[in-house]
């Protein structure tokens, strides 16, 4: 009966540090303005939507020109998703560090479409253009407040059939959790 009894309260202790769960969040982003939504699919998966008007650099097959010298940038409306999987939720939730929001260290998958130019300092090939790739990320909450960082390499392509390939594009939000 001891043997049973110590059974059941490991399986009910070991279920409790295993149920640590990704939630739906809907976030306000200051860096890129936008509006983000993330939906749990399973206990360690989520998609976000992220939809709002942001500055982001040129991508150098879907540009003809430049003006004048430094950092070239587009500012148009964009939409972003990702599917991401995290990976070390319990972990964090062990040492007892947070989860809420989706806390956590995460593998994803990100695909996003940029429009037509409000203002840039380049001219583009085509009005829209988008990009795909897997990436490596963090995300964190402290207190209302959210942080995003992630990096991956992405193929990008226009609605032209213009195409290239960045090694590392990096991404960072920050924003207030809803």
């Amino acid at each position: 009966m001891k043997k049973l009894s110590l059974a059941v309260i490991l399986l009910f202790l070991s279920s409790i540090t295993l149920a640590q769960e990704t939630e739906k969040v809907i976030r306000l982003n200051i860096v890129n303005p936008s509006l983000e939504y993330e939906q749990p699919l399973s206990q360690n998966a989520t998609v976000s939507a992220n939809i709002g008007i942001g500055y982001s650099g040129s991508y150098p097959n879907l540009t003809t020109t430049t003006f004048g010298t430094g950092i070239n940038y587009v500012i148009a409306p964009f939409a972003d998703f990702q599917y991401k999987r995290f990976y070390n939720l319990n972990k964090r939730s062990e040492l007892n560090k947070t989860t809420d929001n989706n806390s956590g260290n995460f593998f994803s998958f990100r695909f996003k479409i940029r429009g037509p130019s409000i203002d840039d300092n380049i001219v583009r090939k085509a009005d829209y253009d988008f990009a795909i790739g897997p990436t490596w990320g963090i995300q964190r909450q402290y207190g209302n407040f959210h942080l995003l960082f992630d990096l991956g390499p992405q193929f990008y392509f226009d609605s032209e059939g213009n195409s290239g390939f960045w090694p590392l594009m990096p991404q960072i939000n920050l924003g207030l959790n809803l």
